[in-house]
């Protein structure tokens, strides 16, 4: 098939941890050399852009910040739109804190003066942070989560990620988030429809979660394939509900999809 443009994940299909997962680097090159502009989405909110860059490049693949957006990313456009004036209670890490107040939102650690709560990865996270949120989300404030990722990618093994920490939250206050950005949220869509302006008939998403990636390219309507280099194996394929157009080892196998 003919693409003009790529939407790649990161975690899991380009890299794992700080290395490039073997034959992922080739296959980027051979989208580049079909003349596919690639963008780079990733559900970690951790880190802008920029530190992309630096991580990609040292794992061989050639971007720059431009090319890259994340859950970060979306979260604080999200909250630029609905939530500018408000203080928010941000449960996450620091440098998601960073993000947000070089945008210009107001973060607060006060429970009782929070206008809205943000839930995210946090390797700190612990029973003083439950208290916090369920304190906060007692005063019926907005409840809003970076990402749905429940487990991420780790070198060495797999370890929980925002989905976690968001639905602890969400059990202890009995309530559902009002919004979760990253992928495959509407404004993420929005955001790659912006960065690739293409047909979405013209777009190939490549990722390798089906309730992330696969399903960011569904809604988009754009060509998916999952790779089985991350959390996804072929037994979770056969029993999802979100089904991708293609199934490849990893990115390497590209050349089974483009011209």
């Amino acid at each position: 098939m003919e693409f003009s443009g790529a939407v790649l994940d990161v975690d899991g299909t380009v890299v794992r941890g700080d290395d490039p997962i073997p034959g992922a680097p080739a296959g980027y090159r051979r989208l580049r050399e079909a003349g596919i502009e690639t963008l780079f989405v990733s559900n970690n909110p951790t880190k802008a852009p920029p530190a992309y860059v630096d991580r990609l490049g040292a794992a061989g693949y050639e971007v720059d910040a431009e090319q890259v957006f994340t859950a970060g990313t979306v979260t604080t456009r999200y909250l630029r739109g609905r939530h500018a004036d408000d203080e928010l209670l941000c449960i996450g890490a620091p440098g998601l804190v960073d993000q947000f107040e070089a945008a210009g939102l107001a973060t607060t650690d006060d429970v009782d003066a929070a206008d809205a709560l943000v839930a995210s990865i946090d390797r700190e996270f612990d029973y003083g942070d439950l208290c916090t949120a369920l304190w906060a989300l007692e005063r019926d404030i907005p409840f809003i989560g970076t990402d749905p990722d429940v487990v991420i990618p780790a070198p060495e093994r797999d370890v929980p990620g925002s989905g976690a920490v968001i639905n602890a939250i969400a059990g202890v206050a009995e309530r559902e988030p009002d919004a979760v950005l990253g992928k495959p949220s509407d404004t993420a869509i929005e955001m790659v429809h912006e960065r690739l302006p293409y047909p979405p008939e013209e777009c190939l998403v490549v990722g390798d979660r089906l309730d992330t990636d696969i399903a960011l390219g569904e809604r988009a309507g754009m060509t998916t394939a999952l790779v089985l280099s991350g959390v996804t194996d072929e037994a979770a394929v056969a029993d999802a509900s979100v089904s991708p157009d293609y199934v490849l080892g990893d990115l390497g196998e590209i050349d089974r999809i483009i011209d």
